[in-house]
C-alpha cells in the first residue's frame, strides 16, 4: 500500500495533481486507516499513470474518466474525436501566429498592399515617420469608411508622388506639423497649397464620408487645422462665387 506521496511519485506527478484529480472525481480518494493515513493500491497508481499519460497527451480532464472505462471501439473513435479537436485548436493557434507575426509590420495587418507600398514610397522621399502613421490611420478610417473608393484613391495617391510639385508640397505639409498656426510659412503654404487645389480642380471643403479620416490628421497639428480651415473657406467661397456668375 502506498501513502500519497508515494503515489505521487511512481506516477511522476505532484502531490498537489494527486488531490486535483481526487477534487475532479477522476480519482478515488481511499478511506483513512486506522493510524490516520491514506493508503492507495497498486491498481491506483496504474490508474494515476494513465490519467497523467492521457492529461499529458492533451486530453481535456472532462474527457479522461470516460476514456478510463471505455472498451476498445468506444476509446478509438474518442481519441479521433480528440485529435480533430486538438488539430483544429492547433489551424486556430496557426493563423494567431500568423497574424501576430503580420503585426511586426503592423501596416499589413490592416491594410492593401497598395497602401503600404505608397506608405513606404513616402519614407523613402523623405517623410517623417509621424506623418508616415497619421496617412496610415487614415487610410484604415477610410477603408471603413468607403471601401469602395480604396482602388481609385490608391492609384491617385500613387500618382501624385510622380509629380514633382505636389511631392514637394507634401514634404513642406510634413514640415509644418510643428508650425506655429501664424507662422508667415504657413500663410506662404496655404497659398501654394490654393493654387495647387486650383490647378488640379480640386475642393477642400468636401469630404463626404472622409470627414472622420481627415479629422485624424487636423488634429495631430494647429498648424494643419488652420491650414485645412483657410482652402475649405476658400474653395467653398470660389464655389459661391462662380454659382452667382452663374446665374442669368
Amino acid at each position: 500500500m502506498l501513502t500519497i506521496g508515494q503515489l505521487a511519485a511512481t506516477a511522476g506527478v505532484t502531490v498537489r495533481a494527486v488531490r486535483h484529480y481526487h477534487h475532479v472525481g477522476l480519482l478515488p480518494e481511499p478511506e483513512r486507516d486506522r493510524s490516520g493515513y491514506r493508503r492507495y493500491s497498486a491498481q491506483a497508481a496504474v490508474d494515476l499513470i494513465r490519467i497523467r499519460t492521457l492529461a499529458e497527451a492533451g486530453v481535456p480532464l472532462a474527457r479522461i474518466d470516460a476514456l478510463l472505462h471505455a472498451q476498445p471501439a468506444e476509446f478509438a473513435a474518442a481519441v479521433d474525436d480528440i485529435d480533430a479537436e486538438l488539430q483544429r485548436k492547433i489551424d486556430q493557434l496557426t493563423e494567431h501566429r500568423r497574424r501576430i507575426n503580420a503585426l511586426a509590420g503592423g501596416e499589413e495587418l490592416v491594410l492593401p498592399a497598395g497602401v503600404v507600398a505608397n506608405l513606404n514610397r513616402m519614407r523613402s522621399l523623405g517623410v517623417s515617420e509621424r506623418t508616415v502613421r497619421l496617412e496610415r490611420d487614415v487610410w484604415i478610417l477610410m477603408q471603413a469608411l468607403d471601401p469602395e473608393s480604396m482602388p481609385q484613391a490608391i492609384r491617385d495617391k500613387a500618382a501624385s508622388f510622380d509629380d514633382p510639385e505636389t511631392t514637394r508640397l507634401y514634404l513642406a505639409c510634413d514640415q509644418s506639423v510643428d508650425w506655429d498656426p501664424h507662422d508667415p510659412r504657413v500663410d506662404q503654404l496655404i497659398d501654394e497649397l490654393d493654387n495647387w487645389e486650383i490647378d488640379h480642380a480640386r475642393d477642400s471643403s468636401e469630404q463626404g464620408n472622409t470627414s472622420l479620416a481627415f479629422s485624424r490628421v487636423i488634429e495631430a497639428s494647429p498648424a494643419w487645422q488652420r491650414i485645412f480651415d483657410v482652402l475649405a473657406h476658400r474653395a467653398k467661397q470660389r464655389r459661391t462665387d462662380g454659382h452667382i456668375r452663374a446665374e442669368p
